[in-house]
């Protein structure tokens, strides 16, 4: 997909999440899990914070690390699975997944929960934005519903938030219906 632009790289981080960013809601280690091209972790880099970005495309990494150095950010870029994140060996105060939960089928998505589980201390935030079952139409991935959420971060987690967002693309001026999950590690 990063051969060319994929529909979800829009260059700049996605507005759902600059909110967070700019209302302080990030702090401490910040994980960009899914980090396509970077922009959220470099976005957490510009706010002072420590931040690494994961994803399992080396374009993808290879794209980030470039933008890193060309913005002078201090920003780590790996090529991991998001699956496998406890492999890190690192704990996160705050975990960004811009776009990552939706494309993950049932038994996929638990083992997600469960590598988040394992990188976030008690106390610890993740924000999710991802497509809702409120968008129209069957392009683009996976419809996820607030019961599919909650359920999937029914132990461990204390759901704070499931409000109705949107996701930027570059296909379409209007981007897509989608939730801005906050949650807190229990």
């Amino acid at each position: 997909m990063y051969d060319g632009t994929p529909p979800w790289d829009i260059g700049r981080p996605q507005p759902a999440f600059l909110e967070l960013a700019e209302a302080g809601a990030l702090r401490g280690r910040v994980l960009d899990v899914g980090c396509g091209t970077g922009e959220h972790a470099l976005m957490a880099a510009g706010l002072g914070l420590e931040a690494t970005g994961v994803d399992g495309s080396p374009s993808a990494i290879a794209i980030a690390q470039r933008k890193a150095m060309e913005r002078g950010a201090d920003v780590r870029f790996v090529v991991w699975d998001a699956l496998e994140l406890g492999a890190l060996g690192e704990q996160f105060d705050t975990v960004l997944d811009c776009g990552l939960f939706h494309v993950f089928d049932d038994d996929e998505r638990a083992r997600y929960v469960e590598s988040l589980r394992a990188v976030v201390p008690r106390g610890g935030r993740c924000f999710i934005l991802c497509f809702s079952d409120r968008q129209p139409g069957d392009w683009g991935p996976r419809r996820v519903t607030e019961a599919e959420i909650r359920n999937s971060f029914a132990t461990g987690w204390t759901v704070d938030a499931i409000e109705a967002a949107r996701i930027d693309v570059n296909i379409d001026p209007n981007g897509a219906e989608a939730w801005r999950v906050a949650l807190t590690r229990t």
